[in-house]
């Protein structure tokens, strides 16, 4: 069940274990809009914060696909003037959770920094994420998931033997080592503030994010399990049984039958020589055994080798493209993907069994008023036209 969704400040119809929170969202790109999309859809009323003059965005999306902007109000202000930093203080005085990815020292510049805002709100939960941390020789610096993950060793990691390392699109250190990172940091904090009344700044690195992500890989090379070359392990194309193969119609299955009792299943079907079953871990068989499972496999299409896999725990699966996975049986049988509009995109994740989830949709027109976003922060109509006198709000 998915729920409609609201503005921040107004009567509580989302629905999700969060309703009822209140998020200021310092408008950026990125980890920090997508952790706000998480937020908002399971139930907080995000008050997304956008300069009131702003340039043509790096990647300009009509609306309705826009999801840095679904399921927010939005609100646009001159921080710049002293008038608009007061302002967001006296809106964060009745906020639960700031977040912000601007570089360090910006919010400072403002005058809107960690001190600053704890005084006005000592229980607000103000996350900030960067991909260097808050401070550190390269603090200052820009960047981007590519720029994280090669700092971090990961890019060496990604990509086959011989080849260059690949980018992972931007899911390991922008989606999973930031905005995961910063939504569980600050969901901790409010478990914390729970307990001890007091809210605390939340100093989330990208680069940090995603090291704790690959703390196994760490582990296995201090075992002496995992060669810091690419292609050689286990998990990164290097064994023949946890890689991907082309079929004969020029597309791909994935092998990932790690566990020998899988392996032998993925043998026994394919076929494959039973002298490799016996020899599935030493590396020694690895390149006639990876000689023979390519040669197989090209021998049938792809989905000629997932309807026979279909019902094994070979786990070997058809490669498929996004737009296939959305029409794929199980997708459909979870209802795992959503329409909004004319967009179809996932659903709201993790699914909560008390809480139904809030699907954001595209701001409307409510959404976007000064009037009654600021009436909901308890301004009155006569403070509310002042500041629209004075320049502080954009349209």
């Amino acid at each position: 069940m998915v729920g409609s969704p609201t503005r921040a400040g107004a009567s509580p119809e989302k629905t999700g274990p969060l309703a009822g929170l209140k998020v200021i969202e310092m408008a950026g790109l990125g980890p920090v809009p997508f952790a706000a999309l998480m937020l908002s859809e399971m139930g907080a009323g995000v008050l997304r914060i956008e300069r009131a003059e702003s340039g043509q965005p790096l990647l300009s999306l009509p609306e309705e696909y826009d999801l840095d902007r679904h399921g927010r109000s939005i609100l646009k202000l001159d921080l710049k003037r002293p008038a608009g930093a007061e302002l967001l203080l006296r809106l964060v005085a009745k906020a639960d959770i700031l977040v912000e990815g601007f570089r360090p020292g910006v919010m400072e510049r403002l005058g809107l920094g960690p001190d600053v805002v704890l005084r006005r709100n000592p229980a607000l939960i103000y996350g900030r994420l960067t991909g260097f941390g808050q401070d550190g020789p390269l603090s200052a610096r820009a960047g981007h998931d590519i720029t994280y993950l090669a700092y971090a060793g990961l890019l060496h990691a990604l990509g086959r033997q011989g080849a260059p390392p690949v980018p992972p699109l931007n899911l390991i250190a922008d989606q999973g080592g930031g905005a995961m990172m910063l939504i569980a940091g600050v969901l901790a904090a409010l478990f914390q503030r729970s307990v001890t009344g007091k809210g605390q700044v939340i100093d989330a690195s990208m680069i940090e994010g995603a090291s704790m992500l690959a703390s196994p890989i760490h582990a296995y090379m201090a075992a002496g399990l995992w060669s810091d070359r690419r292609g050689e392990n286990l998990l990164d194309s290097g064994a023949p049984f946890y890689d991907t193969y082309e079929t004969a119609d020029a597309r791909h299955i994935a092998v990932g039958c790690l566990e020998p009792r899988f392996f032998a299943e993925f043998a026994r079907l394919l076929p494959l020589d039973n002298h490799f079953v016996g020899s599935q871990y030493d590396k020694s068989s690895w390149p006639a055994m990876r000689a023979a499972i390519a040669g197989r496999i090209k021998t049938r299409t792809r989905d000629e080798w997932a309807a026979l896999f279909a019902a094994t725990d070979a786990c070997v699966a058809p490669v498929l493209s996004l737009a296939e996975a959305r029409a794929h049986p199980h997708n459909r049988a979870r209802q795992s993907f959503v329409t909004s509009g004319r967009l179809e995109r996932p659903r709201p994740a993790p699914r909560f069994s008390q809480s139904p989830q809030t699907l954001a949709t595209a701001p409307a027109a409510a959404d976007r008023q000064p009037a009654g976003i600021l009436a909901g922060f308890g301004l009155s109509e006569e403070e509310i036209g002042a500041l629209a006198k004075a320049g502080v709000l954009g349209r």
